[in-house]
């Protein structure tokens, strides 16, 4: 059950996110750009990384094995605690904003996209086409959302 969730939870963070910054926009007059930003840092980034740091640090081994990766590793909560860092940022910017927005974006962007080049590597590599390194996680955390919140950040700083 855990791995079926690690596979499919960044569609439900991108939903709630999306339904957040319409009601934003329309409940409160919220700029669109700003509001889909706002939401996307919060619910995505940090609840989302919030939710990776409980996995990687108490259920690491069936991350693990979601992954494709040897289980047992210490590495696992090292990824932990990165997760849950980002996670406390993202959280964060629901109260700061300016420059902690940019912070916050470029500290996820580079883990994110350096984590899809990893899983990409290791598909090429090693065939590892399992669901926690070649599934959602990769496309839609590590590759689509990185780069949507740079555009973001950069359409909202503009």
């Amino acid at each position: 059950m855990v791995n079926r969730a690690a596979e499919y939870w960044p569609y439900g963070l991108f939903g709630v996110a999306i339904i957040a910054a319409v009601l934003n926009i329309a409940l409160f007059n919220g700029g669109a750009v700003e509001s889909f930003l706002l939401w996307f840092l919060v619910i995505v980034v940090g609840f989302g990384s919030l939710y990776a740091f409980v996995g990687h640090a108490f259920v690491a081994d069936d991350v693990a094995r979601s992954i494709g990766w040897p289980t047992g590793s210490p590495f696992q909560f090292e990824v932990a605690l990165h997760n849950l860092a980002i996670g406390v940022l993202g959280v964060l910017c629901f109260w700061l904003r300016g420059d902690f927005w940019s912070a916050t974006v470029i500290a996820f962007a580079v883990f994110g996209l350096g984590a899809a080049y990893g899983h990409i590597r290791d598909i090429r590599l090693h065939r590892n086409y399992a669901p926690g390194n070649a599934g959602p996680i990769l496309y839609i955390s590590d590759i689509l959302l990185p780069l949507l919140l740079v555009v973001l950040l950069v359409v909202y700083r503009a």
